[in-house]
Formats: C-alpha cells, sequence, structure tokens
C-alpha cells in the first residue's frame, strides 16, 4: 500500500497501532470530531496551570484546616482585592471574604441585623458573580461547568459569562428573580462553595492526618467530599490502616495515643469502638495503683481522670507484649534493642539497657507473666479480640481507611515535586539504607514501593486469620521502625518516656537524612534522580518534623530544594514552632510559601470576622507563567494529542473508516 508522502507515519506505525486506534475510533468516529478534540485539548494546554495546595501534619485539627481550605491559604482575600481594589471599603471586604469562607453561618447573622435585605442580596450577589467571575478565568468553560453545582449550574454559568452593556439588564434580571423566588440564600452559599473550589485545583496532604486532635474523622470526610486530592501517608496514619487492618499492636498504639491526648471520642463517637471492655478490664487490674505515669495530655474531667490513667496503662502494657512478639518474628526488623520487657527486674523495679542500670517509676505489674514476659494473659487477649473485631466492623473507619489506601501512597512525584512525609533512609555516607523485605535487600524508591505493595496487601487480607496475613506487621514497622520512610528515627522511645526520669536514654537520634538532605543540595539531587526527577526543576516536599520558627528555623532547607512545611497545626506543637502551620502553594507564576498564625474558633472567624493571619513568602518566580502544557496533566494531554493526530492521518490514509 502506498500511503501520502506527507504524512508523517511509516506503516509500520500504523500496523503498531492499529487496534488501538480502531478502537479510538469508537469514541470519534470522524475527521471532524477527532479535529475538534485536538483543538479543544491544544487549546487546553496553553492555559494556566491550576494552583496547587500543599498541607502537612494535620493531626485532627478539624477547626485550623477547615478555615485553611475555606480562605484558601488566604487566596479568597487576595482576588477579593484583585477584583475590588479600592472600591470597597476594609470592612466590606472582610464580610465578603467570611461570607466565602462560611457563607451558610455568616448569613444567618447578617440578615438578623438587616434592614433591607433585599438591598442587601442585589449588591451581595453581584460582588460575588465578581469575584467567581475572576476565580474562573483561567480554566476552560467545560472544567468550571464541572465545578458547577448542580441545582444552580445553569444560573451560575449565565452570571459568569456576563458582559457588554447590552446584558445588563439581562443580568440584573436574573439577581432580581433569584431574590424575588426567595433562593437568595441558597444561591449565596452555592457560588461561595464554587468559589473556594475554583481556588484550590488540587490540594496535597504530606501525611498525620490523625492522632493528638479532636477530629481526624471530620479532616477525613472533608477530605473525601475534595474535587482533587491525594495524600503521602504519615506514621499517625499508618498506624491507623495498621488497626483498620487487625494488627493488634497498631489498635493497642491507636488507643493509647488516644487516650494519652484524652481523645477517645474519635474512638468512641466517631467510628463507634466501644472502650468499655478496656476499661472494665483496666479498672479490675489497676484498681490499687495511681497510675501516676500515664497521666493524659490536656483537661481531663475529674471524674474520669481515674479510669483515664487506669485504661492508659492497660493498654500501654499490652502494647509493649504485642511489639515484642512482632520483634521476635521478624529478625529482618533488626529491633531487638525494643524488646525492654524481659530486662526488667521486677523485684528491685529496675531494667538494664545498654549495660546501664535504671530504676523505674513505676513498678507495679500485675498482668505480666515475669517468665514469660511478652505472653498475653487469656483476659488481655479476650479483649484485644474484642477490639480487634471493632476496629475491623467500624464502617466509617473502614471507609475512611479505603480512602487513604486509594487516594494515597508511601510518595508521589507530581508535576516535577517529591512529595513524601518522612524521608528516605539514608546512611551518613549518603546512601540509601537497605531493608529486608522477604528474603531481598530494597533502598531508595524501591523500598518506598515495597512496603506501599505490603501494606496494601495486607489490608486486602484483613478478613483471613492473622497468622494467614504475612505482610501485617509491615504497617507496625512503618509506625516505628529505624528503616521506615514514615519515621525517619532510629528508635522510639515510649517505654522510656513512661518508666523512666532520664531524657538521654528517651532520645530519638533521627535518621541522617535529615541531616543530608536539609543542609545538601546536592543529596536532594540525588533524591531526585533515584524518583526519576530532573534535579534542575524540581523540589521535595516534606512534614513530619515540625520546624521551630522560635528559634530561627526556617521551612526552606538546601538552599530552596526541599521545604519542610509542619509548622504546628496541632495545637500541642504550636508553643514548640510558635506559628499555627504552613501551606505550600505551586500556582502558575511560582512557588509561595504561606505561613499561618495562631487560628481561634470557627465562632470567632464568623461572628467577628476574624481571619487567620497568613504571612506570604514567594520562594521562586517563574519566568514565564507556567501553563498546562508545563504539568503532569498536560504530558497526558499531548499524548492524547498525538493519539488523535494518527487516528487522524488513518481516517485521510483511508486505513480507518470514517462512521458519520
Amino acid at each position: 500500500m502506498n500511503h501520502n508522502r506527507n504524512s508523517k507515519y511509516s506503516q509500520q506505525d500504523f500496523e503498531k497501532n492499529l487496534k488501538y486506534l480502531n478502537l479510538l475510533s469508537d469514541k470519534f468516529p470522524s475527521i471532524q470530531e477527532a479535529s475538534t478534540e485536538v483543538i479543544n485539548l491544544s487549546a487546553i494546554m496553553n492555559l494556566p496551570k491550576g494552583t496547587e495546595h500543599f498541607l502537612t501534619d494535620i493531626h485532627g485539627e478539624y477547626d485550623t484546616f477547615s478555615h485553611v481550605l475555606a480562605n484558601a491559604s488566604g487566596v479568597v482575600k487576595r482576588k477579593i482585592d484583585e477584583v475590588f481594589g479600592k472600591t470597597l471599603r476594609k470592612k466590606e471586604k472582610s464580610l465578603m471574604a467570611t461570607l466565602i469562607y462560611y457563607p451558610k453561618e455568616k448569613l444567618e447573622l447578617v440578615l438578623k441585623n438587616e434592614e433591607d435585605t433585599g438591598e442587601w442580596f442585589a449588591i451581595t450577589l453581584q460582588r460575588l458573580a465578581k469575584v467567581a467571575r475572576a476565580s474562573a478565568s483561567k480554566y476552560t468553560r467545560s472544567k468550571v461547568r464541572k465545578a458547577m453545582p448542580k441545582d444552580f449550574a445553569y444560573i451560575i454559568d449565565e452570571l459568569l459569562n456576563e458582559s457588554g452593556e447590552e446584558k445588563e439588564e439581562y443580568f440584573e434580571g436574573i439577581i432580581n428573580t433569584i431574590i424575588s423566588i426567595d433562593r437568595a440564600e441558597p444561591f449565596i452559599i452555592a457560588i461561595c462553595n464554587f468559589i473556594q473550589r475554583l481556588l484550590i485545583d488540587r490540594l496535597h496532604i504530606i501525611g498525620d492526618i490523625y492522632d493528638r486532635g479532636p477530629s481526624a474523622e471530620k479532616v477525613m470526610d472533608r477530605l473525601i467530599e475534595h474535587h482533587a486530592v491525594d495524600i503521602q501517608w504519615g506514621n499517625h496514619d499508618i498506624i491507623w490502616m495498621g488497626a483498620a487492618s487487625g494488627n493488634l499492636a497498631s489498635i493497642a498504639n491507636v488507643i493509647r495515643i488516644s487516650l494519652r491526648y484524652n481523645n477517645i471520642d474519635t474512638l468512641e463517637d466517631a467510628y463507634g469502638i466501644t472502650m468499655m471492655p478496656l476499661a472494665t478490664f483496666a479498672m479490675k487490674k489497676y484498681k490499687n495503683d495511681n497510675c501516676d505515669c500515664f497521666y493524659p495530655k490536656g483537661k481531663t474531667e475529674a471524674s474520669q481522670l481515674e479510669m483515664i490513667k487506669q485504661m492508659h496503662k492497660a493498654i500501654s502494657i499490652i502494647q509493649f507484649k504485642l511489639e515484642g512478639q512482632i520483634i521476635k518474628r521478624n529478625p529482618n526488623f533488626q529491633m531487638e534493642d525494643r524488646l525492654l520487657l524481659d530486662k526488667v527486674d521486677y523485684k528491685k523495679g529496675t531494667i538494664k539497657i545498654e549495660g546501664n542500670t535504671y530504676d523505674l517509676l513505676d513498678n507495679y505489674f500485675p498482668t505480666i507473666d515475669t517468665e514469660n514476659p511478652y505472653d498475653l494473659s487469656p483476659e488481655e487477649t479476650e479483649l484485644m479480640e474484642k477490639l480487634s473485631s471493632s476496629f475491623k466492623n467500624s464502617m466509617r473507619l473502614q471507609n475512611h481507611i479505603e480512602f487513604l489506601f486509594s487516594n494515597g501512597s508511601m510518595y508521589l512525584t507530581y508535576n516535577s515535586n517529591l512529595l513524601y512525609h518522612g524521608c528516605v533512609p539514608m546512611n551518613e555516607d549518603g546512601k540509601f539504607e537497605k531493608f529486608e523485605i522477604d528474603g531481598a535487600k530494597y533502598a531508595g524508591k524501591e523500598l518506598c514501593d515495597h512496603f506501599d505493595r505490603a501494606i496494601r496487601n495486607a489490608y486486602q487480607r484483613r478478613l483471613k486469620p492473622r497468622d494467614e496475613n504475612q505482610n501485617l506487621d509491615y504497617s507496625w514497622y512503618l509506625w516505628c521502625g529505624s528503616v521506615s520512610p514514615l519515621f525517619g528515627k532510629q528508635k522510639m522511645t515510649t517505654f522510656e518516656r513512661y518508666f523512666l526520669n532520664d531524657k538521654s536514654v528517651q532520645k530519638e537520634a533521627r535518621n541522617d537524612y535529615y541531616k543530608l538532605a536539609y543542609e545538601n543540595e546536592k543529596v536532594c539531587d540525588f533524591i531526585l534522580e533515584e524518583f526519576g526527577l530532573d534535579p534542575d526543576e524540581s523540589h521535595i516536599v516534606n512534614g513530619h518534623v515540625p520546624v521551630k520558627v522560635k528559634k530561627g528555623e526556617s521551612p526552606i532547607k538546601a538552599n530552596g530544594k526541599l521545604f519542610v512545611i509542619d509548622g504546628g497545626m496541632s495545637i500541642p506543637y504550636q508553643s514548640v514552632t510558635g506559628v499555627s502551620g504552613y501551606t505550600l502553594i505551586f500556582n502558575s507564576y511560582g512557588l509561595v510559601l504561606v505561613e499561618h498564625k495562631e487560628f481561634g474558633t470557627k465562632q470567632e472567624a464568623v461572628k467577628n470576622e476574624k481571619d487567620i493571619i497568613s504571612d506570604r513568602i514567594f520562594i521562586e518566580r517563574n519566568a514565564k507563567r507556567k501553563q498546562v502544557s508545563h504539568t503532569d496533566v498536560g504530558k497526558v494531554l499531548q499524548a492524547q494529542v498525538n493519539d488523535l493526530k494518527m487516528l487522524l492521518a488513518a481516517f485521510r490514509e483511508g486505513l480507518i473508516k470514517e462512521r458519520f
């Protein structure tokens, strides 16, 4: 067959791709339809790239997290300033910003005091339409329509595309009709939520949604509702994932941390996991014990304090036993130094660690068999089976964990950025640290990939007997193992922090990664290359380690090659960091780091229009505004354009019939 000499495709090209091209022609059956799609996709690639927001270490602080999402890390106010400049007073801008953040609640307050609601609605609707129009300006009409609330999609579409004097009456007519038929309130709520959605094109969560704060489940619900989100698991997430998979040591850790931070509402009220079996067991076994080493952090009702302490101690002892069992059956974990229960002299109340003997702060262990200290008692075994059943049968918890698996991973490469929570474990010589899985040793990217597969497999097999779930222990190892990319420390000294009054044995030395990568740009380049990224264009984004701003630390490391954006959204950390979290923003103009000050309450924000104060620091400005074509999505679109162009050539060569 003689092909057109102008065709850039050879006969071999067509033969190799003919099956795929025939399938593609089912969707684009003619030259006209294929050409239209090429034009559409090419146009999209010339648009400015969408705005990405990076957040980390939320730790259940729903109110702060929700507000940062609602105000798009200060972008809402900036957008209002861009649209209205000095034509609105500061007070009017603040009211509008608060209305966009919390439309339902702010409307309720405003309408109580507004004498002429019709006039207020008319003015507000016009202003919101302008903000929405500015927010939608860099997206295709198709993408904007997909973001619209269904009930008001047609009306919003009309208002967004209003232009020219000849349409002013039409525009005013729409607004007046909305008001006259008593739909202004639901419409305002819808368009405010629409604005919020447009200002964050994609959300990256760099780990640690769970623990410490009171409302991790609300954070998860909000993430599930979000239109575009990915999650890089943190060690505090993985322990919940392990618990939901049925790992008993992970379950014990989750409960212990919840009791330590006096936060069992998440377990009981949010996930329906009753603590009654543990309370009954603890009050029986520790009724004669003051459990003073197990005071919870934060406020606790006096009537509940003794029971909380008893439960806290009971589950901690169970945890140490279960962890010892894991260490013993997994010699490849190389965690024998964490086997401490057999190092205790129970008569003297001392423990020997690395050749030194220390006095224990607490020597009451009614459930430990001193000959077999890692064995659970029959009552403890029964208790853990009940708790395991509760975790595995909590529908809401399982839904949240399934979302973490389907939208999360150990790491992510996205638009030339490498995202992971903790580290890529390294030795002091700058080489990646190796770890044995199933008889083979892995390091760097390969290690992360194998851990990822292992815990996914463990979750899929969660309903099988534990002794048949070979990968179940890896979720616990990722929580606290020395070569865990999510933990990044040599050991977790939980036992020492409870039972010993000696800070030297409580230290948790960090992996060499933190010194090497934080200080050396070339080390970051080495890591980026390991994950297939170009060091000249790429960055690393981390969480996990709070940035102590009070002590002069900066979130910008390695000459701007690495960003650590854990600024202390978790309230217990804010006294250390001095700030209330960071957002890294990657828009078409460059990279911006936003530092948040302490956030009060939602009620203060709604009533007094008190916003979180956010300082912006430009890290990098692009010499030329980035387009969709420069992104990962752009690469996918370009591949689709290439396929369609080959389909067009196949149509014109007569290799595939057009269908009209």
